[in-house]
């Protein structure tokens, strides 16, 4: 168990800065325009507040109107911690929801929920306008809108720099194609998960957008509208993360005990691991060295996807052992030889086996 003393050493500092590189930053924090002034409008913001968590913790539209919620709906006060202003461009509410009650709350009303650690989009997005053609890049002013939107939503958004090698390669053609090879090779530098490739252009007075979502080797596609960019950018991220969530919420009911070995440990990897598997309730049961063994609850599939994002990759279920045959003792003169005892053979690890 040497492992194990040298985590306790120093853990405690590396899982306070690697919780943060991938989790979701201001999960439980909403901002919501307000329509109009008063208690009244200040009221309506904090209850549509509550529907964005729902849906950010949730991915399912459904979700918000679930009659299990009819309660909390009526008083979001009890699962909310403090409501403030912001200034805003827009004025709006900042309503700050405590994790612990939002999660109980909806998990009680049988809701599967998303946790914080969640795939990082690099976004592609191409507007079109009276002006020509623009690629939006980090640092721009009209990244801002995306931004906002992806945090409204609960995605970890990334922009490209879009200097002008990448500009020649997000191109509507690419953009609103299906081999995403050039954009893939493009993004490398960026260190992503999924890419989101979106066309957006203005038309009657509002702005359409054609999006294609790349996790792995599966690819997700759709059309959002919005009266502009914001509202655009907004239809956008709310249609992606419906669409990623189903691969890795945590429904109640659906889960079963599962073990967990993952090899190759360190305490960087300590830290890390421990984020990514504490929706799963884990329980160190074994340290072998730089292997490690957890009891978990939760779903193979959506474990698999969690880990996934992680950079583990699955090792093949071990096989079974040969039975050992021991030397059979020597036979004495005159007694019968006893017939040869068959030593059972180790049981293998049935569990998901990783490696980092």
């Amino acid at each position: 168990m040497r492992f194990l003393n040298y985590l306790a050493a120093g853990c405690l500092a590396l899982v306070g800065t690697a919780a943060q590189a991938e989790a979701v930053s201001g999960l439980y924090q909403v901002r919501e325009p307000l329509q109009g002034q008063g208690s009244e409008a200040r009221t309506q913001a904090t209850r549509q507040a509550l529907d964005t968590m729902v849906l950010r913790l949730t991915g399912d539209p459904k979700a918000p109107q679930s009659p299990a919620l009819a309660a909390l709906r009526s008083d979001p006060q009890q699962i909310i911690n403090q409501v403030g202003s912001d200034a805003g461009p827009p004025e709006s509410v900042l309503v700050e929801f405590d994790p612990g009650s939002t999660e109980r709350a909806l998990r009680k009303a049988g809701l599967a929920l998303w946790g914080s650690n969640r795939p990082a989009i690099l976004g592609w997005w191409l507007n079109d306008s009276v002006d020509g053609s623009s690629l939006v890049g980090d640092g721009q002013s009209a990244a801002e809108p995306l931004r906002r939107a992806a945090q409204h939503r609960g995605l970890p958004l990334r922009l490209p720099l879009a200097d002008l090698q990448e500009q020649l390669v997000a191109t509507p053609k690419q953009l609103e194609g299906k081999d995403p090879a050039p954009l893939r090779e493009a993004s490398e530098r960026y260190g992503a998960d999924a890419l989101l490739a979106v066309h957006a252009h203005e038309a009657d007075g509002k702005w359409q957008g054609k999006w294609q979502l790349w996790l792995g080797d599966q690819r997700e596609q759709g059309d959002a509208e919005g009266a502009d960019q914001a509202a655009l950018a907004d239809a956008v991220m709310l249609a992606v993360s419906n669409r990623l969530a189903p691969r890795y919420v945590t429904r109640p009911g659906a889960s079963s005990e599962l073990q967990v070995q993952v090899q190759g440990m360190n305490l960087q990897r300590y830290a890390e691991l421990s984020r990514v598997l504490e929706p799963y309730g884990p329980r160190l049961q074994m340290a072998d060295g730089a292997t490690l063994t957890y009891a978990v609850t939760g779903n193979r599939e959506q474990l698999r996807a969690q880990l996934g994002l992680a950079k583990l990759q699955e090792l093949p279920a071990e096989q079974p052992a040969s039975p050992a045959n021991p030397p059979a003792p020597a036979a004495q003169p005159g007694a019968e030889q006893p017939a040869a005892v068959q030593a059972a053979a180790p049981k293998p690890f049935d569990g998901l086996r990783f490696a980092w």
